[in-house]
């Protein structure tokens, strides 16, 4: 499989999923809005308010996801 980096440091706002690698090598996904990207650090604001940093040469793949579903 091929994982692309189509979000970068100028996407803050942007509602993104991000693939990062775990020190024992392992991946996991993190989805939010893409808060800050700065100095080799990456910020993604889940919505649950939690902040997930990460160092951006952990970060394997990123893409933007469309707004979610308005309530009914």
């Amino acid at each position: 499989m091929r994982y692309r980096r189509d979000v970068g440091p100028g996407d803050s706002g942007m509602r993104i999923s991000l693939r990062r690698r775990y020190p024992d090598g392992l991946l996991g996904d993190v989805l939010g809005v893409l808060t800050s990207w700065v100095d080799g650090v990456v910020q993604v604001t889940r919505a649950s308010g939690e902040v997930v940093v990460i160092a951006e040469a952990d970060v394997v793949a990123t893409k933007r996801i469309p707004p979610p579903p308005a309530p009914r």
